[in-house]
C-alpha cells in the first residue's frame, strides 16, 4: 500500500473511531485546527488574572497523556471570466476556471513527563489553485501548495519536543491540541520548542482570522501578509521556540532555519549564513468588562540567498540582462526585516472584531510567504445564536496590500517574483473583501461558502476585479478509545 493510501486510511479510521467519543460530547468548535486551538490556549493563559479562581494543577492521566486526531479539508473555488489587457506568465487568468484542493492531516502526541510531551503530525496535500496560486498576492486559498511538482506523497509537517517549566503553584485551565496535550497549565511559566513546526503555528496568531478550516480562506485575512516567516514551500521549517506567559501579558522568541532559495523546499541548514529572527509581545488588557482583548506586537528578521529589486533593475537598465531578474542579482547575507501588529476584541458574546497591520522594508525578494510588503486587513465574526444556529458562525473581513517603489518597478518592467509577473504594471495597491458563513452540518461535519471580490489582482490596474466564489467541507475527529468512563 502506498503511503497515500495509508495516510488516508489512518485518517479515515481516526475520523471514525473518534465519533462516538466525539457524539458524547456537546459537539461545538471541539475541532479546530491546530492554529487556533494555539490562539485560544495563549489567550486563556495570559489572560489568567481575570480567573476566578485557580484551577488544580496538572497530572497525567489516561485521559490526557496521548493525542490522536485526524482531520480533512476540502476547498473548492470557482471565478468567472474576468477583463484583463494582457496576461503574463505569473498572472491569474482571465478565463473562467475552477480549482479543489483537499488537505489531510494526521495529529499524534504523547506527554512523556508532566511538563514534557513529544508532537507529532503527518499531511498530505493535494489538488490545485485557480491558476496554480500565480497572480494574486493575496490569494484566495491558504491550503494551496504553490508548487504541485512536489507530488501527492505524505510528510512530516511537525515533529517537536516540548518542554514547560512552571514558575507558580497557580495553574488555568487550557485548551488541549495536537500543540499542547496538558489540559491546565502553570499561570506563569516558561515553554521551550525544539523541532520542526511552522513558524505561524504561534507567531501571528488570531483567534478570528487564523484558521482557513473554519474561518477566512484568503492568505492575507489569516495571516500578516507582509509577515515573510521562515519556511519551506509547505510553510514549515525547523526551529527553537522559547516563550515566557504570566497574568495578562506574554512574549516568545523565535530562531527558524530560511530556505535556500525563495519559494523553495530545501532548507538551508547553516546558521551562520540563513536564518530568521522573530519576537512577539502579546498583552491582555482589560478594555471591556468581561470582554476578551488581545494585542500582539511583531517583529522579525530574515537572513538569507536574496536578490535585490535595485540590483536586478540597475542591471536590465544597463543592459546586462534581456528583462530584470531577481534570481541573478542574488546575494547570500542579506536582510529583510518587519513589524506587525494584530489585536482582537470581544464586543459581546457572540460578536469579536480583529485588526491587523504589516510592513516590510521590500528591498530584498519576497522570499517565503507572499509577495506583500505593506498589509492592512480588518474584520468580524458573529456566532449564529441569534437565529439558533449557536455552532454557525458569519465572517467578514477586508484587505489592502501594497509593495515597495522598487518592488513594483521591478514588475512594471517586465520582472517576475515566485508569485507575480504580468509582464508589465499598472499598478494599483490590491484590495479584497471576503466573506464566508461556515455551518455546523452534523457531528464532526462542517460546511462552509465563501465569497472574494478582489480589485487590482497582482497589484495591476489593468486586471479585474474578479470574484471567487468557494464550497468548504471540513471534517474532524479525535481517537479516544483508551479513555475510561470515571462516573
Amino acid at each position: 500500500m502506498s503511503g497515500t493510501s495509508i495516510l488516508r486510511v489512518a485518517t479515515g479510521l481516526i475520523v471514525g473511531l473518534g465519533w462516538p467519543a466525539l457524539f458524547a460530547q456537546a459537539p461545538a468548535s471541539a475541532g479546530p485546527a491546530p492554529e487556533r486551538q494555539q490562539t485560544e490556549q495563549t489567550s486563556t493563559a495570559a489572560a489568567a488574572a481575570d480567573a476566578p479562581a485557580a484551577v488544580p494543577s496538572d497530572e497525567i492521566t489516561w485521559d490526557n497523556r496521548f493525542w490522536l486526531s485526524g482531520q480533512a479539508n476540502f476547498i473548492t473555488q470557482y471565478h468567472p471570466t474576468f477583463s484583463a489587457d494582457y496576461t503574463g506568465p505569473h498572472s491569474l487568468t482571465p478565463g473562467a476556471q475552477d480549482a479543489t484542493s483537499r488537505l489531510l492531516t494526521l495529529s499524534m502526541g504523547v506527554r512523556l513527563f508532566r511538563f514534557t510531551e513529544v508532537l507529532f503530525d503527518v499531511e498530505e496535500s493535494g489538488g490545485h489553485g485557480i491558476s496554480e496560486a500565480f497572480g494574486i498576492a493575496g490569494f484566495t486559498n491558504l491550503d494551496v501548495v504553490r508548487t504541485p511538482s512536489l507530488g501527492k506523497a505524505p510528510y512530516i509537517a511537525r515533529v517537536m519536543l516540548h518542554q514547560t517549566i512552571p514558575l507558580s503553584t497557580e495553574y488555568t485551565a487550557a485548551v488541549r491540541g495536537p500543540l499542547g496535550l496538558a489540559p491546565n497549565v502553570p499561570v506563569r511559566r516558561l515553554e521551550f520548542r525544539f523541532g520542526k513546526m511552522s513558524t505561524v503555528d504561534f507567531f501571528d496568531l488570531n483567534s478570528i482570522g487564523s484558521d482557513s478550516h473554519y474561518q477566512f480562506m484568503n492568505w492575507a485575512a489569516d495571516n500578516n501578509g507582509a509577515y515573510d516567516y521562515a519556511g519551506d514551500t509547505r510553510g514549515y521549517t525547523y526551529g527553537f521556540l522559547s516563550e515566557y506567559y504570566d497574568k495578562g501579558w506574554a512574549f516568545r522568541f523565535g530562531e527558524m532555519l530560511m530556505p535556500t532559495v525563495a519559494n523553495g523546499i530545501k532548507l538551508d541548514w547553516s546558521l551562520p549564513r540563513a536564518h530568521a529572527e522573530n519576537c512577539e509581545f502579546e498583552l491582555h488588557p482589560s478594555l471591556m468588562r468581561e470582554r476578551a482583548t488581545a494585542v500582539r506586537l511583531l517583529s522579525f528578521v530574515n537572513h538569507a540567498n536574496m536578490g535585490s529589486y535595485r540590483e536586478a533593475i540597475d542591471a536590465y537598465l544597463a543592459g546586462l540582462t534581456p528583462v530584470p531578474d531577481i534570481v541573478a542579482a542574488r546575494q547570500q547575507g542579506r536582510v529583510k526585516y518587519g513589524f506587525g501588529f494584530n489585536a482582537e476584541q470581544e464586543l459581546t458574546a457572540d460578536l469579536r472584531a480583529y485588526g491587523r497591520f504589516g510592513w516590510n522594508d521590500g528591498r530584498n525578494e519576497s522570499f517565503v510567504y507572499t509577495e506583500v510588503d505593506q498589509s492592512i486587513s480588518f474584520g468580524a465574526d458573529l456566532k449564529g445564536a441569534k437565529w439558533h444556529r449557536k455552532l454557525d458562525k458569519v465572517g467578514v473581513a477586508m484587505l489592502m496590500d501594497a509593495i515597495s517603489g522598487d518592488h513594483r518597478e521591478y514588475l512594471a518592467l517586465g520582472g517576475e517574483g515566485f508569485l507575480l509577473g504580468d509582464g508589465a504594471l499598472n499598478y494599483g495597491r490590491e484590495k479584497i473583501i471576503e466573506s464566508y458563513y461556515n455551518l455546523h452540518a452534523w457531528r464532526a461535519f462542517s460546511l462552509g461558502a465563501d465569497v472574494q471580490r478582489i480589485w487590482n489582482p497582482g497589484y495591476n490596474r489593468d486586471r479585474g476585479p474578479v470574484w471567487v466564489g468557494s464550497l468548504r467541507l471540513h471534517v474532524e475527529g479525535l481517537l479516544s478509545f483508551w479513555q475510561h468512563d470515571t462516573h
